[in-house]
């Protein structure tokens, strides 16, 4: 991923740093509310990653020790590990291999009298179904706390990611699709949870009467997002319709490239979907000497994301609890490959990437 940077958007940013106004202020509630514009989420605060977000979310709920959060395994460690910052014990879940989300069977099979919420992972950018989602959190009285890290600009049955859930936090992180360079955003419709953490981000601060009468009526810490940092994601939010589309032409050339390549298979998109294409993946044998030997050419590709379990944080963790089976998660693990994909990419570019993994694949078999 390359980030897209324009004049306009260094402009934007001298405009901050000549007002002198560069903490969290009215260019971040600008942001805020063209991410709410293009959700359709009712409030949205930015703070200075997903994982705060996440984390803010949590606290909101007042979800602490002795509760349970079910977590998918396949997925960055920062979904689990807000769950222990807060106090709760993460349980980790397997994942379908197919889509590379949560299996919502075996999510439903681990829930306990102690789970008191679900954070679903729209990975990559492939959205959750939510008819299964708010089954079983309606069968359940669970809280939905989506991290939807990659998931901006992907959409359910026509709505988009941000307005499903209780909440949902997306990532800013240069490798996003929209980036502040470091930040999150968290979308809710609930006004007194906004009212929370919007308290919560700014040290537990009770509405604003002026410097002279600061009244705080909680313990809280400082997650604001500057509007220097807020100033690039606006000038990002101001052309997100002609950068999606953009990303979803490539994917759509990566997909025609591929489709029929021996040995790459795609990751299945959520019926009734709409993927946001954060990032582009595929699933091979022999993935490590794949993406040693594209390397070796030139070819920039990453691994997908971590299989909790196999990490010592999560493996010997009292808060964390793995259910058993995790097939689906360690096949994900062991076989994705990510490809390069960044706004500016050309055709040219697209074609040498899928020929070199067509040659590497074959070369390293199955």
């Amino acid at each position: 991923m390359k980030p897209w940077i324009t004049d306009a958007l260094k402009q934007r940013v001298i405009d901050v740093l000549d007002s002198g106004y560069l903490t969290e202020g009215p260019v971040t509630r600008e942001f805020e509310r063209a991410v709410a514009a293009f959700t359709g989420a009712r409030h949205v605060l930015a703070t200075t990653s997903c994982t705060t977000g996440l984390e803010l979310a949590l606290r909101c709920l007042d979800i602490g020790p002795g509760d349970e959060v079910l977590v998918p395994d396949y997925t960055y460690p920062a979904t689990a590990a807000v769950v222990n910052i807060v106090g709760a014990t993460a349980v980790l879940v397997d994942v379908d291999p197919a889509t590379l989300l949560v299996d919502y069977d075996a999510l439903e099979e681990s829930i306990t009298p102690k789970t008191k919420a679900v954070i679903p992972v729209s990975l990559f950018g492939n959205p959750l179904d939510w008819d299964r989602l708010n089954t079983i959190r309606n069968r359940h009285n669970l809280f939905m706390v989506e991290d939807a890290a990659c998931a901006l600009g992907s959409s359910y049955k026509g709505r988009m990611t941000g307005a499903w859930g209780d909440m949902a936090v997306f990532s800013h992180h240069p490798r996003k699709f929209i980036t502040t360079g470091e930040g999150g955003t968290v979308c809710t419709h609930d006004d007194r949870w906004t009212a929370w953490m919007h308290s919560y981000k700014h040290f537990g601060l009770a509405g604003d009467n002026g410097r002279e009468n600061l009244a705080f009526e909680r313990i809280g810490t400082n997650y604001k997002l500057s509007n220097i940092l807020a100033a690039v994601g606006l000038e990002q939010m101001a052309l997100v319709d002609e950068l999606l589309a953009d990303r979803r032409r490539a994917a759509e050339r990566y997909l025609e490239l591929l489709m029929t390549v021996p040995g790459v298979a795609l990751p299945t998109i959520t019926p009734n979907g709409k993927h946001s294409w954060q990032s582009f993946c595929v699933l091979v044998e022999n993935r490590d000497a794949v993406m040693a030997r594209m390397r070796e050419a030139g070819i920039e590709v990453q691994i997908g994301t971590y299989a909790l379990h196999m990490h010592k944080a999560f493996a010997d963790n009292p808060l964390c609890r793995i259910q058993v089976g995790m097939a689906g998660s360690r096949a994900a693990y062991e076989r994705v490959l990510t490809l390069p994909m960044y706004h500016a990419m050309k055709e040219d570019e697209q074609w040498d990437v899928a020929e070199i993994l067509a040659r590497e694949v074959a070369v390293c078999g199955p």
